[in-house]
């Protein structure tokens, strides 16, 4: 007989579950690397060339509803991040550091597959077993940016009953 988790601790996989899309995380870490993404035509498809346009478009649309982003039709910088997306691409370094370290998951992952297995040891054991793959970094930092930013909790609670609209996996 398995016992419900509370809801809180639902709410937060359900966002870190929303947190860890390669598609988000590609949207996030690259305007954190390379500046907003400018109205100039081909400039958002050819940042995410290897991205479908419906991974794209709902990466998006999470971003703006997470208030990640800022985007606006009328500056040169279409999107560009907010104060907590700023924050959230730390939590994102964080982890990726953090995993590269420790060649997790494995020697040759890339950013998108570090940042996710990292972030999402918490969702599958809030307290692992064994020091080894504790990541107190990364769990401490992605804590605090839940903390400070509810607004992914109430939006995880409120997308639980619809079925995940990213298809597919980016690099």
């Amino acid at each position: 007989m398995t016992r419900a988790l509370p809801d809180s601790l639902l709410n937060e996989r359900r966002a870190i579950r929303t947190l860890t899309l390669p598609g988000l995380i590609r949207l996030i870490t690259e305007i954190d690397d390379n500046g907003p993404i400018s109205h100039r035509y081909g400039s958002l498809q050819g940042a995410f060339g290897d991205l479908t346009p419906g991974q794209l478009r709902h990466a998006i649309d999470t971003a703006r509803a997470l208030d990640l982003v800022h985007s606006d039709e009328t500056t040169p910088d279409r999107y560009r991040l907010t104060e907590s997306g700023e924050a959230l691409a730390e939590v994102y370094d964080t982890a990726a550091r953090w995993a590269r370290a420790r060649q997790y998951p494995a020697a040759t992952s890339d950013f998108v597959t570090r940042v996710q297995h990292t972030l999402q040891l918490h969702i599958r054991a809030p307290h692992p077993s064994g020091p080894a793959l504790e990541p107190s970094a990364p769990r401490n930092a992605l804590a605090d940016w839940l903390q400070s930013n509810p607004r992914a909790l109430d939006h995880a609670n409120a997308r639980s009953s619809q079925e995940p609209a990213e298809g597919g996996r980016a690099a």
